[in-house]
């Protein structure tokens, strides 16, 4: 398969992840808003956490399966970008409506609908990169679906900032109490979701399938049923590699999920000495958080620009420990802070921590997985992302108050800790990508 894929050159593989900038900035809009709104319909700090289950649940269900049946799928319009169109639309209709939930179970059920559609378009997309380009450029492809992630998270967690700096004010709410500053906001992202995937499928159509490949589609059971079995037999089979990223990634993205459910209301209780979101106080720490995640999210972005010759001179498993590292430092230095312009100091680590994420992982994983079996494999590969936050929606409600003395600042540290634990499991991975 390597022989048919030309090297494409930089601008061409900008053009092929520019759909990742709509997705991720969906995302970025549940990481800085879904607790804040959640608070303004009347939850409560300690049940925060069962209200996120939507993305571990949604992903740990839907990303294999869709990623398996994106390796079987051979359709006029392509064998992934179905998945991207179907999920890009559903994805903007959620975002549309999520901002004028008239109660708590609505935003939460709404939540289900838009992560699942984020995940029917994610595992596709990863998938795609690992078609179209040949080995020697998926760390560049990666790196650049991670500096996508950096810059469209930064619009995203600024977007209600740079909205009240343009005459809204976070004190105008619709008639359930959000913000018209987030609600823009949602409306924005539901926009930049179909614009920017639709982008990417006009300007890099996918490589066309040969006719043994299609032959061997053909003679696959497409039921769902055989779907099933291809994802049990790749779990049974599933590469070395792959089983030691799955151990590094649970303390990874604990921490990450400890970090996003947290971090408002950790600022609100360290800047203004209370998480009650009728405050004053509490609607400046949204801003904050939009503000420091606009921030270390552009580090982000700027990193994984940086990384593209360090991970080829460092390798990705070494460049990711240390990246994890100053990320890990800087969310337990995070808590001490009380001055709102030095909390971008932690910021810095963060971003690089995060810009690493979404990049080097992948390029550890993809030259260790087989060609007829990548989209069942990234599936796979992000249920080592949604089964620890799923564990860590589970675990941090009966660790709040007997083990975290009911502080916010103490999931904070948490997760710097996760960060640290996880940078020394990264350098037990080997790959093909680290030799």
């Amino acid at each position: 398969m390597n022989a048919r894929k030309p090297r494409l050159a930089f601008w061409q593989i900008v053009n092929m992840n520019v759909g990742f900038f709509g997705i991720q900035f969906s995302f970025g809009l549940q990481q800085s808003n879904m607790s804040p709104i959640y608070k303004y319909l009347g939850a409560n700090d300690a049940t925060l956490p069962y209200l996120w289950l939507a993305g571990p649940i949604t992903g740990l269900l839907v990303q294999p399966l869709i990623g398996a049946m994106s390796d079987r799928t051979d359709s006029r319009f392509g064998r992934r970008t179905p998945y991207f169109l179907v999920g890009a639309l559903i994805c903007s209709l959620c975002l549309l409506a999520m901002p004028f939930s008239p109660a708590l179970w609505v935003a939460a059920s709404l939540l289900w609908i838009l992560d699942a559609a984020n995940n029917v378009t994610m595992e596709p997309y990863r998938a795609f990169v690992s078609d179209r380009l040949d080995h020697a450029q998926h760390a560049v492809g990666f790196l650049t679906q991670s500096a996508f992630t950096g810059l469209s998270q930064t619009l995203a967690y600024l977007t209600p900032s740079l909205l009240v700096v343009s005459g809204m004010s976070m004190a105008s709410t619709n008639a359930h109490g959000i913000p018209y500053a987030v609600v823009t906001a949602f409306v924005i992202g539901a926009i930049f979701s179909l614009v920017s995937i639709g982008w990417s499928v006009w300007t890099t159509p996918e490589l066309p399938l040969s006719e043994a490949e299609r032959a061997r589609m053909r003679a696959v059971p497409r039921s769902v049923s055989a779907t099933l079995r291809e994802i049990l037999a790749a779990l049974r089979e599933m590469p070395g590699t792959m089983r030691q990223l799955a151990v590094m990634m649970l303390f990874q993205w604990y921490a990450m999920f400890c970090y996003w459910e947290y971090i408002t209301v950790s600022l609100a209780r360290t800047l203004y000495g209370s998480t009650d979101a009728a405050t004053p106080g509490f609607g400046e720490a949204v801003l904050i958080t939009g503000r420091i995640g606009g921030f270390y999210n552009f580090i982000a972005f700027a990193a994984a620009i940086a990384m593209m010759p360090l991970a080829r001179r460092m390798g990705p498993q070494r460049l990711h420990a240390a990246c994890l590292l100053t990320g890990g430092a800087g969310l337990l230095g995070l808590p001490l802070i009380h001055d709102p312009w030095l909390l971008f100091l932690p910021m810095l680590g963060l971003g690089l921590s995060w810009g690493s994420m979404m990049g080097n992982p992948y390029a550890m994983l993809a030259g260790s997985i087989p060609a007829d079996r990548v989209g069942v494999y990234m599936g796979i590969f992000n249920g080592f992302i949604v089964l620890p936050m799923l564990l860590q929606i589970v675990t941090i409600p009966l660790l709040y108050h007997r083990v975290l003395g009911d502080d916010p600042e103490n999931v904070i540290r948490l997760a710097g800790l996760g960060l640290l634990i996880a940078a020394l499991l990264t350098l037990r991975v080997r790959s093909a990508a680290t030799g």
